[in-house]
Formats: C-alpha cells, sequence, structure tokens
C-alpha cells in the first residue's frame, strides 16, 4: 500500500451523494440497516502529490473502512438492552466500519453500502485525516 493512498474528500463525497439524491432514488434501507455513502478518494497521494492509477483507487475504494451515515433503517438501535448507551451514530455521522463490510452497490457512479448497525465501530469528525492501514 503506497502512504497517503484512500484519503477521502469530504467535499466530492457530499457532492456525489446530492448528485445521487437529485437524480436517482437513494434505497430506503429497512429492519436494522444503515445506508452509507462512501468517500470519494482523493486523486494523488497526500505526502508526494502521485497520481494514483485507477486500480489502486478501485482497490482502496472496495477495502474502505470510513463512510457517510445517509439513512437509518427504522429499527436501528432500538434494541434498548443492546444499545443502552443509546444509538452508536445518526445521519450526517462519518463513521469507521469494519473493512469489505456491507451490500455494495453503485448509483450514479457511485459507490454505496447497506451495513449492519453493530458494524458501526467509530464516529469521526473529519475523515480526511484517516486512511486505511
Amino acid at each position: 500500500m503506497i502512504r497517503g493512498v484512500g484519503v477521502p474528500s469530504i467535499e466530492a463525497t457530499r457532492a456525489k451523494i446530492e448528485e445521487a439524491k437529485s437524480s436517482h432514488t437513494l434505497p430506503v434501507p429497512q429492519g436494522w440497516k444503515i445506508l452509507i455513502a462512501m468517500p470519494v478518494l482523493e486523486e494523488k497521494t497526500t505526502g508526494g502529490g502521485i497520481i494514483l492509477p485507477n486500480q489502486t483507487k478501485n482497490a482502496e475504494e472496495v477495502a474502505a473502512n470510513i463512510g457517510y451515515v445517509v439513512s437509518m433503517g427504522p429499527d436501528c438501535y432500538t434494541d434498548m438492552n443492546r444499545y443502552a448507551s443509546g444509538p452508536w451514530c445518526k445521519v450526517g455521522d462519518w463513521i469507521i466500519m469494519r473493512s469489505y463490510s456491507g451490500s455494495r452497490f453503485t448509483i450514479g457512479g457511485h459507490e454505496f453500502r447497506l451495513i449492519n448497525e453493530d458494524t458501526v465501530e467509530a464516529v469521526i469528525e473529519d475523515p480526511s485525516g484517516f486512511t486505511r492501514a
């Protein structure tokens, strides 16, 4: 893995989400599923500014473990025995989740995933400093 590969672009990700919302109907998560938008990755490495080949970008996108919460199913975090301290995330949060998790699909050329509620590992404020290790 090249150092600095897989750095999410917040602005580009939000633009892709809005584009997908305006031109397509986004799926509505059911049960305890969460709809995640996968981040748009920077075109260059952070250290040396090397332009990344598509194959490298695609591999990083598949393995990505950071996502943006677009919507949540009606049963997310309703089990008070399991989630006594409350929901682990909310719509609009950037999260860290398990790599390769969820059902992957694209809408308008942008990747989304449906993940289980317990796949969320952490909430982060700014994903731009994070890369997959």
